[in-house]
């Protein structure tokens, strides 16, 4: 419904066939299903062991001795066989999934209106025309005072029809027709000069135009012409751009490095070259002390400055280098990161159905409720830390301050310590919150032994 909402002005009013729409939903829903599935484990789970607490049957198992894990087992077994299920689905269909539905949703976007005339309203969605009608007759589909105006191209000549009437029709297909009564054409003549210009006027009592309405019809694209991105790629398609960008890394890195050679090459020759061809002049003021050897050497100030000038164009040079391989450097970097990133998420949202399950567990026993309203307050708080962190670590994965891994990792690692934690405490303690409504009244009606 979200979707529908964020997206109804690029689909409505154009004609669009509704099995198009269900198929675009239909695509579209494949990725919620990665996100819903950990989801409804987290708030089964709290709902079941809520209720086993509620009823007092936790408290029964516990005094038969059977182990608080026996009793979770078959539930930790079911989360495993759906995360193994979500990941293969977020491998093998979510990425086909979501190629289908980003070219099917290009395809409608791209889409022109269809065919629709109104009252007193410019209509261009018939490419080289413009139409104009003051009054349409719906009982009859008659058109009434029109203005066609027809610009040149594919044969045609620039004119403006106009009619007192006219009606639209079609024998099926992609052609429509107009046709017009009593009326004129004003027609602009082709002349030598573009300054001048001839007009031709004709009056006609019927005249009828064709009109092509094929680039007004619904096309769809072969997904698969289309570029891919992180999100439409496979593990093993992202894996094979990441090995690419470190092909190209390392091959500008060794061009880099003959570079600075050739560069350090040249500036030591330059410096010996002046050297050898300056020692000959002599300069009264003699040459300038520095802390170099290599300039102390030479007979002049002005070969040393020389000397020193090359020696600065050089790194100058040098320095460009370093920096455009730097920026180079860290964007192939960030590309790799947005990839690994996405390789990571594929098997780790899945796999917080195992976390989830057992975080559900001690949450049901400890809070002693199975309804959906106390089930579904806390999966909806632990889901919305969940997700907050799950992307905010892959903004910070995508900006190089986290590594991939741990940016999609580290909230199933957290919740994963706090499931041990909840755990620990449900196995060693016999800690469980009373209700106001579950609290036993005392009757003091009744005689002290009783009592």
């Amino acid at each position: 419904m979200q979707f529908l909402i964020l997206h109804a002005d690029k689909l409505i009013g154009k004609g669009i066939p509704a099995i198009v729409i269900l198929e675009l939903i239909v695509t579209n829903l494949a990725y919620m299903v990665v996100m819903a599935v950990p989801m409804a484990v987290l708030v089964a789970t709290v709902m079941a062991f809520g209720g086993l607490s509620e009823r007092n049957e936790w408290t029964a198992l516990q005094a038969a001795g059977v182990h608080p894990l026996r009793v979770m087992a078959p539930m930790i077994l079911v989360s495993l066989g759906l995360a193994v299920s979500v990941t293969w689905f977020s491998h093998a269909v979510l990425p086909q999934a979501n190629q289908k539905a980003r070219a099917l949703f290009i395809d409608i976007r791209s889409k022109k209106p269809g065919f629709e005339l109104q009252e007193g309203a410019f209509y261009e969605g018939i490419e080289g025309y413009t139409f104009l009608v003051n009054r349409i007759d719906a009982s009859t589909d008659s058109l009434y005072d029109i203005t066609l105006i027809q610009r040149e191209g594919q044969g045609r000549q620039r004119a403006t029809i106009r009619a007192e009437r006219g009606y639209l029709s079609t024998s099926g297909g992609a052609v429509i027709t107009l046709s017009l009564r009593e009326g004129a054409v004003i027609r602009q003549l082709p002349t030598m000069t573009r300054s001048d210009s001839r007009l031709e006027s004709s009056s006609f009592e019927q005249y009828t135009v064709h009109f092509d309405l094929s680039s007004l019809a619904f096309s769809r694209s072969q997904p698969d012409a289309r570029a891919l991105n992180d999100r439409t790629m496979s593990a093993s398609q992202m894996q094979a751009e990441i090995d690419t960008l470190q092909q190209a890394t390392a091959r500008d890195w060794e061009k880099f490095q003959a570079q600075s050679n050739a560069v350090f090459r040249a500036t030591a020759l330059n410096v010996w070259s002046n050297w050898s061809r300056e020692r000959a002049l002599i300069d009264t003021l003699g040459p300038v002390k520095t802390q170099f050897v290599a300039l102390d050497r030479f007979d002049s100030p002005e070969s040393q400055n020389r000397a020193l000038n090359m020696v600065k164009s050089n790194l100058d040079e040098y320095r460009n280098h370093a920096m455009a391989l730097a920026s180079n450097q860290r964007a192939t970097q960030a590309d790799m990161a947005s990839y690994t990133v996405e390789i990571f998420k594929k098997t780790s949202i899945p796999f917080a159905c195992v976390v989830f399950a057992l975080l559900g567990a001690p949450l049901g026993v400890l809070v002693r409720r199975g309804n959906i309203g106390i089930a579904g307050v806390l999966s909806a708080l632990a889901l919305t830390f969940y997700f907050v962190m799950v992307i905010q670590g892959e903004k910070f994965a995508d900006r190089l301050v986290l590594s991939p891994f741990w940016g999609m990792w580290a909230p199933n690692v957290l919740y994963g310590v706090l499931a041990w934690l909840a755990l620990t405490l449900v196995i060693r303690t016999d800690i469980r919150p009373q209700w106001p409504w579950k609290r036993h009244k005392t009757h003091t009606n009744l005689p002290q032994e009783d009592a």
